[in-house]
Parts: C-alpha cells; sequence; structure tokens
C-alpha cells in the first residue's frame, strides 16, 4: 500500500513539473512602446483567432509597397465576453488600427483599438 501512495505522489510531482514550463511560458508586453500610439490604416490579411492571444495581419501602404504588420490582441476568451467573434475582421476589410508599437522599430504592436468599415470602433 505505501508503494501505490508513494507511486501516485511520484506521478502528481512529475505531472506539475512537466506542466510548468508552459505556465512560464507567457510573454510580457515590455516589448511594446506603451507610451506611444501609432494609428495603421490598411487591409485585414488574417485574423487569427488563437490562444493564447489573437493577431490581426494588417497589409499597410507604405510608399507604393504593400508591407505587413503583425498586431497582437487579447485571448479569444477575453474578447467574446466584449463582443467579439472570429469573424470581427474578415480578410479584404479596410481597417483603421490602433497601436502601440514594437520598441525595436519592427512591423508590429499591441493592439488598442480599431474602426471598422461600418464605422464601428473595437
Amino acid at each position: 500500500m505505501k508503494t501505490l501512495v508513494l507511486s501516485f505522489a511520484a506521478l502528481a510531482s512529475a505531472s506539475l513539473l512537466i506542466g510548468a514550463p508552459a505556465a512560464t511560458a507567457h510573454h510580457s508586453f515590455a516589448m511594446f512602446d506603451n507610451a506611444k500610439e501609432q494609428t495603421l490604416v490598411g487591409t485585414v490579411k488574417e485574423f487569427q483567432w488563437t490562444n493564447p492571444h489573437t493577431w490581426l495581419q494588417l497589409m499597410v501602404d507604405e510608399s507604393g509597397k504593400q508591407v505587413e504588420w503583425s498586431i497582437e490582441g487579447s485571448s479569444p476568451n477575453g474578447l467574446a465576453r466584449r463582443g467579439w467573434s472570429r469573424t470581427s475582421f474578415k480578410p479584404g476589410d479596410k481597417v483603421t488600427v490602433i497601436i502601440h508599437p514594437l520598441k525595436d522599430g519592427a512591423k508590429g504592436g499591441s493592439y488598442v483599438k480599431a474602426t471598422l468599415p461600418d464605422g464601428k470602433t473595437l
């Protein structure tokens, strides 16, 4: 009986250790410059409704060249509670998006708000 209890305790401990890296893998938002806001006007390429964060791929015209921006949003669960769905952004939609840009100047940022083609603000 002691062996069974010990084996169960070892299994439970091992399970906790295996799951620990996933729990600590979540990143901070320190890479974004929260003191700045940048407005992007572009066309939705893709809206990824995935955990742990949603992603909006936006094609922005920069001097006649289409440049892809990656915009990180909140979790699908959190957004759904605010009335969003996986179809809130559709490929081809012309949108205006305000972001906190990446500190390193790369083409990306964290989502602040957007204005959809029908004038609705998310």
